[in-house]
């Protein structure tokens, strides 16, 4: 009996995976690359550290999906952080957790990731075609029967596709898979940028630019009522905010902006304090430097780069001295610092985007197998489906979950 035959078509984290495990199964296997070499988008991950996975319980780390997080529980039964953890470890590659949970390569390099990957598909017989691009899956009688590469057919009795969403298009997820899947009769839910930098109105945040604050609590308000808030880390951009609590936020404030709503950002820049505790803090510092002028004052309570921008919002004069501020002005000045409100008009592109919203209707997907509903012999795994975590390594963790499973099962025979 010949060998059975896997394409994968996508070489980044779910199909490196894919690759591999369909190889490991018994399966020869062909990873297709449009790119010059694979893995492009893992050497940028985690600001080039790559976040591998996190230590999250479970439940805790589906949730961090929202209402995509479901799908995941069946893949993650099978290969989940610690298998992955194993995975790497075994490959040589020493990893360090850092807060939060966190999982990184010890070396702090994401090539090295790469690396030990491309050295395993090596060793577990992975043929890989670089500058390989994909144009139509090959379908007889209603099942796959390989692809359409470079105008010339490959044929094999099952694809995995694990093209990736649309952001950070430069690596190679230019969003292909989408009309690939399309076409063998999926639902694509509408794309768009996830984890992305947020637009803010009025030109405010200029002036703090690369200003980065930790501990700032960040209430959501849509159409002027509050729906979500979070706390950690954020950071001041010429046109806008992120940091990692913004790109939590960003998936929501995204959909509501799409849904032409109001959307409004309220950063608490003292958290600690309850307001009769920061208006005692007031008047202990005004009282104690009241002759001093409140442009001085207020570099005991925020960075320098926001100062000006506290004073031009509150109205208060940058020259008047502490001992002269009004109840009125210091009850502005409180309420500012808890309430600090900015708009929202859009939001940074699929370049700038870590992840894409939206892609392939998971409903019409096998979470058992990662087999397709709508044509048999195809899978599909990766940023493809439509799944999108929180920054802090769950995203790649459901990449190698969905490929790793995708692979098993795309090698056994049908």
């Amino acid at each position: 009996m010949s060998r059975r035959r896997v394409i994968v078509v996508g070489g980044g984290a779910a199909g490196l995976m894919a690759a591999g495990q369909a190889a490991l199964a018994g399966a020869e296997t062909v990873l297709l690359e449009k790119m010059k070499r694979p893995g492009r988008k893992i050497c940028i991950s985690g600001k080039g550290r790559c976040n591998l996975t996190n230590i999250a319980e479970l439940s805790e780390f589906i949730a961090h999906f929202g209402r995509t997080g479901r799908f995941l529980r069946q893949p993650f039964v099978r290969f989940f952080s610690a298998e992955l953890m194993a995975f790497f470890r075994e490959l040589g590659l020493e990893l360090v957790k850092e807060r939060g949970g966190r999982v990184f390569p010890a070396s702090g390099k994401a090539p090295d990731v790469l690396a030990v990957f491309l050295q395993w598909l090596e060793q577990c017989g992975v043929e890989i075609r670089t500058s390989s691009a994909v144009d139509a899956l090959l379908v007889v009688d209603g099942r796959i029967r390989g692809a359409i590469c470079n105008g010339r057919e490959i044929a094999g009795d099952a694809v995995i596709l694990t093209t990736g969403g649309a952001s950070y298009p430069a690596t190679g997820s230019t969003g292909d898979g989408y009309a690939l899947a399309e076409a063998a009769g999926h639902t694509i839910v509408p794309v768009r940028p996830a984890l992305a930098p947020l637009e803010t109105e009025g030109g405010v945040t200029a002036p703090m630019a690369d200003l980065n604050l930790r501990n700032i609590n960040v209430r959501m308000y849509i159409d002027g009522k509050r729906k979500r808030q979070e706390f950690g880390e954020l950071v001041f951009m010429k046109t806008g905010l992120s940091g990692p609590v913004i790109l939590t936020l960003s998936g929501d404030v995204v959909d509501a902006l799409r849904d032409n709503r109001r959307v409004e950002l309220s950063l608490d820049l003292k958290p600690a304090l309850d307001d009769r505790k920061l208006d005692a803090r007031l008047i202990r510092d005004l009282t104690a430097r009241s002759g001093e002028e409140m442009q001085s004052i207020l570099r005991g309570l925020l960075p320098r780069e926001m100062v000006p921008v506290c004073l031009e919002l509150t109205g208060i004069d940058p020259q008047q001295s502490g001992g002269r501020l009004s109840a009125k002005e210091r009850k502005r000045l409180r309420t500012w610092l808890k309430d600090f409100r900015l708009r929202i008009k859009g939001y940074r592109p699929f370049t700038e985007a870590i992840v894409t919203a939206g892609g392939v209707d998971t409903r019409e997907v096998d979470p058992r197998t990662m087999e397709s509903r709508k044509m048999p012999g195809l899978y599909i795994a990766g940023e493809l489906l439509d799944i999108q975590g929180d920054t802090g390594g769950y995203n790649l963790q459901a990449a190698f979950s969905t490929g790793w499973l995708a692979g098993k099962s795309a090698a056994e025979v049908g």
